[in-house]
């Protein structure tokens, strides 16, 4: 029984070694202190100063005698180039960084808005109110006329109608192209005017 329960452990520890060492899951990981298995280092101290090529097993007693960790910051260079820094700060501010540069990132989505040639008056406003939040956020907006039955022989009031609503949009978005008939539909696209 304890031989079966000691090779799920060895098991476990197999598998956190390798996620730790970054063999799993393809993860890139940082090597701190006792995981840089380099005989020898170029290390940077927490200044920025170079301290030079020195034995691992050396640096790592520098930093531990300052009380900061070795961190490995370019494993491809040869000698690998090591940092003495606090680990545990440098991973807050990279988590820091990348949660700001993900706000800061914003993909335009495009959002699709449907009329008919009897939208009423309060159909309208409600619609143009969305079209104008959507505008707003920076997104784009493809305004559909979708015609039934003999709604399409009086195509003039339909081009008259977007007209009107472009116009109404013109302090918010332009028009990205001339609207273009397809099939029972006529479409076009939007697009927030920039922020000056």
């Amino acid at each position: 029984m304890s031989a079966v329960f000691c090779a799920v452990d060895r098991v476990w520890f197999n598998f956190w070694f390798l996620q730790e060492v970054g063999l799993i899951k393809g993860s890139k990981v940082t090597r701190v202190n006792r995981m840089i298995r380099i005989p020898q280092v170029m290390v940077v101290d927490e200044t920025g100063e170079q301290l030079g090529v020195l034995n691992t097993l050396e640096a790592i007693s520098i930093a531990e005698e300052r009380g900061l960790d070795l961190v490995e910051v370019a494993p491809t260079a040869r000698p690998p180039v090591c940092k003495i820094m606090d680990y545990g700060r440098f991973k807050y501010e990279q988590a820091k960084k990348a949660k700001k540069a993900k706000a800061a990132s914003h993909t335009v989505k495009v959002k699709t808005i449907q009329f008919r040639p009897k939208t009423d008056d309060h159909d309208y406003q409600f619609k143009k109110k969305h079209i104008i939040t959507f505008l707003e956020q920076g997104n784009k907006v493809k305004i559909q006329m979708r015609f039934r039955g003999r709604e399409i022989t009086h195509m003039d009031l339909a081009m008259e109608f977007l007209s009107h609503l472009v116009g109404e949009l013109e302090e918010y978005g332009t028009p990205e192209s001339r609207p273009q008939r397809e099939g029972r539909l006529i479409t076009f696209v939007v697009a927030p005017n920039k922020a000056k």
